[in-house]
């Protein structure tokens, strides 16, 4: 049995057009401009009360890890890559359309 890999472009591919239009920014093509974008995302859902931010920001501390480096992209390990990503897209595939929807219909879009 074969694991399914999570790539940074998946992650980028599957949220940057939902997380930019929250972000009001353009989508990010790069980790750290998705990552920034991400977390105003999350601060601006949180600020709305629209549940699920938490689980953005869980997931952008995956993506950002504990030091200035990103564990997501720059760890040597790769399987310790792996889960960050997968654990990253596990937190945003169920909350990321849903709260975009749902902040769309606040703002009148």
């Amino acid at each position: 049995m074969s694991a399914t890999v999570i790539t940074v472009e998946d992650i980028i591919g599957r949220y940057a057009d939902d997380i930019a239009f929250v972000a009001e920014a353009t989508p990010a093509a790069e980790l750290g401009a998705f990552i920034d974008q991400l977390d105003t995302a999350a601060w601006r859902f949180g600020e709305a009360r629209i549940n699920g931010h938490e689980d953005m920001e869980t997931a952008a501390v995956h993506l950002r890890g504990p030091r200035p480096t990103s564990e997501a992209r720059d760890s040597v390990d790769e399987t310790a890559r792996n889960v960050f990503l997968k654990r990253a897209d596990e937190l945003l595939f169920p909350v990321v359309w849903d709260m975009t929807q749902e902040n769309r219909d606040m703002v009148g879009d």
